[in-house]
C-alpha cells in the first residue's frame, strides 16, 4: 500500500467513474484501474464494486475511505511542512464555519505579526470538515457554532474527537434579507411570515447527519421552499435575485464587501446560536495561534 494508491480511490470515490477519476489526475483508466485492484488484492477485499452500470464502494470500502483520508490528510500536512519548497516559512492555518468575525481576526493577526516569510490558510469550510481539520492539524484552531437542535451532537463530536470547545458568544437568531426587500423595514418577524419566500441554507450535504451538523439555526423548522448553496457570494445573490433570505447571528458590518446589502431582522422564534472556537485536547498553540484567539476574545466583548 501506497500513498498514490490511496489517493487514487479518494478520487474515484468521488468520481462517477474511473474515466472522470484518470482525467482529473491525469492519468490513464488502464494505470488508475490496476494500481486499486493491486491495493484491493493487498487488503484481501473489494474496495469498488463494478458493475455493466459502473463503481460503487462496497461496505469494507466505505469504512477503509474514512480512514484513508485521515491518513492521506496527514500526509500532506507532513509533506507541506517538511518536504515542500516552503518549508522554511511561518505557518499557520484555521477552519471555520461561514463567519467574518474569524476572517476579520485572521487578517488582523497578519497585520500585528507581519512575519517576512509565511504560508497562511484560512479554510471556510463545512461543519464536518471544520471538525476533522483541527482533529488532524491541518488547523490549529476552527470556528463552529451550534444551537439547540444540535448541541448534544456536537458536544458528543468533541468528546470524540478529541477537542476542546470555548464558547465566545450566544447569538440570538435573525434573518437576512436583500436591503430591497419588502420586509427590509421589519424591526421583528416570525418564521412563518417568510413562508411565501425561499430560505437559502449552506449545504451540508457532505455525509448522512448534515441536519445535525447545520451551522443555521431552526434546523428542525419545515421550510415550504428551501435553496441549498455551498458558496456565500452565490448565496447573497440568490437571495437578491429571488427575495429570498437566510438564517443566521445577525453580525453584519457595513464594510463587508459581500455582505454590505443585507439587512438582519430580529426572528420572534427563539433559537440562540453559540458560537466559539475548537482546539485539539491537549495541544500547545503556537504564537499565531494565540494571537488569533486573543484577537477573538475581542469579538466576544463587542458582540457577546
Amino acid at each position: 500500500m501506497n500513498i498514490v494508491q490511496i489517493k487514487y480511490v479518494l478520487e474515484v470515490a468521488t468520481s462517477s467513474s474511473m474515466r472522470e477519476a484518470a482525467s482529473k489526475l491525469y492519468v490513464s483508466q488502464p494505470a488508475i484501474s490496476a494500481s486499486i485492484k493491486e491495493l484491493e488484492d493487498e487488503l484481501g477485499f473489494l474496495i469498488f464494486e463494478r458493475t455493466n452500470k459502473g463503481i460503487s464502494l462496497t461496505d469494507a470500502g466505505r469504512e477503509f475511505i474514512s480512514y484513508a483520508k485521515k491518513a492521506v490528510a496527514q500526509y500532506e500536512i507532513l509533506e507541506d511542512r517538511y518536504i515542500s519548497k516552503d518549508s522554511d516559512k511561518e505557518r499557520f492555518s484555521v477552519s471555520t464555519q461561514h463567519y467574518n468575525f474569524s476572517i476579520k481576526a485572521f487578517t488582523d493577526v497578519i497585520k500585528k505579526s507581519d512575519p517576512e516569510k509565511f504560508v497562511f490558510a484560512i479554510h471556510e469550510t463545512k461543519t464536518r470538515e471544520v471538525l476533522e481539520d483541527v482533529r488532524s492539524l491541518k488547523s490549529e484552531v476552527g470556528i463552529i457554532s451550534f444551537s439547540g437542535a444540535n448541541e448534544g451532537i456536537m458536544k458528543k463530536l468533541f468528546k470524540e474527537y478529541q477537542l476542546e470547545f470555548t464558547p465566545l458568544m450566544r447569538r440570538e437568531t435573525y434573518v437576512y434579507v436583500w436591503k430591497d426587500h419588502e420586509l427590509a423595514g421589519r424591526k421583528s418577524i416570525s418564521i412563518e411570515e417568510m413562508r411565501d419566500y425561499p430560505c437559502v441554507s449552506f449545504d451540508q450535504t457532505d455525509d448522512n447527519s448534515n441536519f445535525y451538523l447545520t451551522e443555521e439555526a431552526m434546523a428542525d423548522y419545515d421550510f415550504p421552499k428551501m435553496i441549498k448553496s455551498d458558496d456565500r457570494a452565490t448565496t447573497m445573490e440568490i437571495i437578491a435575485e429571488l427575495g429570498g433570505y437566510s438564517i443566521g447571528s445577525g453580525m453584519l458590518t457595513g464594510d463587508d464587501v459581500i455582505l454590505g446589502g443585507m439587512v438582519a431582522i430580529k426572528l420572534e422564534e427563539e433559537d440562540p446560536l453559540t458560537i466559539g472556537y475548537i482546539t485539539r485536547r491537549g495541544s500547545v498553540l503556537s504564537s499565531y495561534g494565540e494571537a488569533y484567539v486573543e484577537e477573538l476574545l475581542k469579538y466576544k466583548e463587542i458582540c457577546g
